[in-house]
């Protein structure tokens, strides 16, 4: 006799009025790892904590920002029509690439401020960013959003998936494709590649761990954008993501080519900031 399982609750806890979802809790904690794991490796690079720290307390609300404000324009139509909901982001509805516009660009001024290389500092985020991608995803899998299109129980029966994963793809009375699934374990191994690669001696410069991160990323997007119903679409007919999905993708190959040929005092990953990070004891 097979068990059936209805839908998995998006709500955590509930503290009288107040509601937690599982949705922010999941981001909360990806965000928590990444940066314990870019403060870490900062300090091998000769970045200090307290600049990662302080990067990251502008970079979060305006990450949040970006990601919203990108994913609203391009609903628009819905929104003009019901603004209350713009704030709602626990019930999802961000947007990657909108998010990681809005980190970039803090990351750029941040550092230009603080006099540290720019490059550097993204290596460092790339892997924890990838990581942190594809543990969010989980968030949208207990909202039941970024799914795929209609496929059969059957179907994902054979990908040996657990009983309470297969029921919460049950959406609107269909089975859907897991492309949230897909993007994590993309993102999750892009995140065990980086981490594996980035150490050995002579093959990042600095920005081509980033540039790698961007590479990887937009290369398994193409793919599981493509497979979604819910894509933001410009025109009605070019999914956004997937569109700059190629774009990052050629645009990232070609500048980790172009640097290679044309910045020959660029320095290796490994050389870092040629700074000493001295930690205190406190």
């Amino acid at each position: 006799m097979k068990t059936v399982l209805g839908a998995l609750n998006p709500i955590a806890l509930r503290l009288g009025p107040i509601e937690v979802h599982w949705y922010g809790v999941i981001i909360a904690t990806a965000v928590v790892i990444a940066v314990g794991l870019a403060v870490r490796e900062g300090s091998k690079r000769g970045i200090r904590p307290d600049d990662i720290y302080d990067m990251i307390l502008w970079a979060l609300p305006f990450t949040l920002i970006a990601a919203r404000t990108y994913y609203v324009a391009f609903q628009w139509s819905y929104y003009s029509q019901n603004p209350g909901e713009i704030i709602r982001i626990w019930d999802g509805g961000i947007a990657i690439y909108g998010g990681l516009i809005g980190a970039a660009i803090v990351v750029i001024l941040f550092c230009q401020h603080r006099f540290i290389p720019v490059w550097l500092m993204l290596d460092v985020a790339a892997p924890t960013v990838i990581m942190g991608q594809g543990i969010g995803r989980w968030g949208n899998f207990m909202n039941q959003e970024a799914f795929g299109r209609v496929t059969s129980l059957g179907f994902l029966q054979s990908l040996h998936l657990p009983q309470w994963l297969i029921s919460q793809m049950n959406i609107n009375g269909a089975y859907r494709q897991p492309t949230f699934l897909y993007e994590s374990v993309w993102d999750l191994l892009g995140f065990v590649v980086l981490m594996t690669t980035r150490h050995k001696t002579g093959l990042y410069k600095q920005g081509e761990v980033f540039l790698a991160y961007v590479a990887w990323y937009s290369f398994g997007r193409f793919f599981t954008e493509g497979m979604r119903t819910d894509s933001l679409m410009l025109f009605n007919v070019i999914r956004i993501s997937q569109a700059l999905s190629v774009v990052l993708f050629v645009g990232s190959i070609g500048l980790i080519i172009w640097r290679r040929r044309h910045l020959t005092q660029n320095r290796w990953y490994l050389d870092g900031s040629g700074q000493k990070v001295v930690t205190e004891n406190k």
